[in-house]
């Protein structure tokens, strides 16, 4: 199921970011500064017997509490359960069942969504004894983990992907028989997404406002104009006013995480005048470890007042926030003036087909045989790393082998070499390139 999103809720110190830690591996953050709070959310992709979901940490649940920095945590949690395919409710068994766990509880009773209820840091017989007692807050899948450890946290896991189906779609196809391209137009509230979008269509097909979160969901849209075809997916539909005063930029990541899964190429788009924040990065780094292929357009570039090289240097600093991967096309356009708008789509196609070449091995190795030749990689305890072959792999993303008598030799600083060269001598831009050593 493309985007399967998987929450973990909890009241404060129970626990879910160490559990968070635990199922990536790595922690991803994004950070939000608003005046007199500073909110921290994680999110990220987990693995399990061949199946990957996103997995989203929320802050510390507190009810009824009017501190302005709980308030808005309250306000994710709730848009985390209302995003989320499954939920993960994380408790204490030092502590016993609390107040804010039974508010928490009687939260999740609410949803239709499927609740897993996790009782944590269960790390002797004691505390499994006294774990049994959550069993009182009513939810029949009850799991007692470690999170520090790990004790438990396999059969957590594959009662997650017990709920991952493989959802089997039609594969929409031009008249050649060729997979469409697929785009999702991601970025912050209010960059204009619903904007290049009805601009491009030339039709009012999405809701704009001036007030950022209009647009809620997710909507895949056949595009086939001036000769061009593919799908386009947007988060667009109207949104009620009351829900207009939620997080925003919370509910824009998860929304964003979600139509990128589907994607093949993912269309950053950013406002001119507020340029690329800690989100926008953060959601570029979870594109790239995707796979996808990336086009960052910057709209409202009509607004920006100009000099001889505004656009160089904006380009600049912008390659310089998302570093090291800076191999993406820039566009800078206007949405509302229609401003090299289909020049943007231009540069997305051909994203699309540099994520789609294929490279033959007989060329590979006779260009990237003479450049290691030229530049070998560093001895490894006396011992000369050869690589003597390589090889294109036959994945979705850009993957390339490359076969050598110590592979353990061969460190990250010359892969970045490597893939350095494969990017000077074939066309990969826009899209991450994948650098595995093998054994000869």
């Amino acid at each position: 199921m493309p985007g399967f999103t998987v929450a973990i809720v909890g009241r404060p110190n129970v626990g879910k970011s160490t559990l968070f830690n635990r199922l990536l591996e790595q922690r991803k953050a994004i950070v939000d500064d608003e005046s007199g709070v500073t909110r921290d959310r994680q999110y990220g992709i987990a693995e399990w017997c061949g199946k990957s979901f996103n997995v989203i940490d929320t802050g510390g649940f507190v009810s009824k509490s009017d501190d302005v920095f709980e308030r808005e945590i309250r306000k994710q949690v709730k848009i985390a359960i209302d995003e989320a395919n499954l939920i993960l409710f994380v408790c204490d068994t030092t502590t016993g069942i609390t107040g804010q766990d039974e508010d928490m509880a009687d939260l999740l009773r609410r949803t239709v969504k499927p609740v897993l209820l996790v009782v944590n840091k269960v790390d002797n017989s004691e505390r499994a004894l006294y774990a049994t007692e959550f069993y009182a807050l009513g939810f029949p899948n009850t799991f007692q983990i470690s999170s520090i450890s790990g004790s438990g946290s396999g059969e957590l896991l594959d009662e997650v992907i017990s709920h991952i189906k493989e959802d089997i779609e039609p594969i929409e196809t031009d008249k050649d028989g060729n997979p469409l391209a697929k785009f999702a137009i991601i970025g912050q509230p209010n960059a204009g997404k619903s904007t290049l979008l009805n601009a491009l269509t030339n039709e009012e097909r999405t809701i704009v406002s001036e007030i950022a979160g209009t647009t809620r969901d997710t909507i895949h849209m056949h595009y086939k104009l001036f000769g061009k075809e593919f799908i386009l997916i947007d988060t667009a539909g109207i949104r009620k006013k009351k829900n207009v005063h939620e997080d925003l930029e919370f509910y824009s990541v998860i929304r964003a995480i979600k139509a990128m899964d589907e994607a093949d190429v993912c269309m950053l788009l950013i406002d001119a005048n507020v340029g690329v924040t800690a989100q926008d990065v953060s959601i570029f780094s979870l594109a790239t470890r995707k796979g996808k292929g990336v086009v960052i357009i910057v709209n409202k570039w009509d607004l920006i007042k100009k000099e001889t090289n505004t656009a160089r240097d904006y380009e600049k600093e912008l390659k310089e926030k998302i570093a090291p991967f800076t191999d993406v096309p820039v566009i800078f356009i206007s949405a509302s003036e229609k401003f090299r708008i289909f020049q943007a789509m231009e540069k997305a196609l051909e994203v699309f087909e540099n994520r789609t070449r294929r490279v033959t091995t007989s060329v590979l190795n006779d260009i990237m045989l003479k450049e290691i030749e030229r530049y070998p990689p560093p001895f490894s305890r006396g011992h000369a790393v050869k690589i003597k072959f390589v090889s294109m792999v036959p994945t979705a993303v850009p993957s390339f082998a490359f076969f050598a008598n110590f592979p353990d030799a061969v460190k990250e600083p010359y892969k970045n070499f490597l893939e350095n060269k494969i990017r000077s001598n074939f066309n990969f831009s826009g899209v991450p390139v994948r650098i595995f050593i093998r054994k000869k």
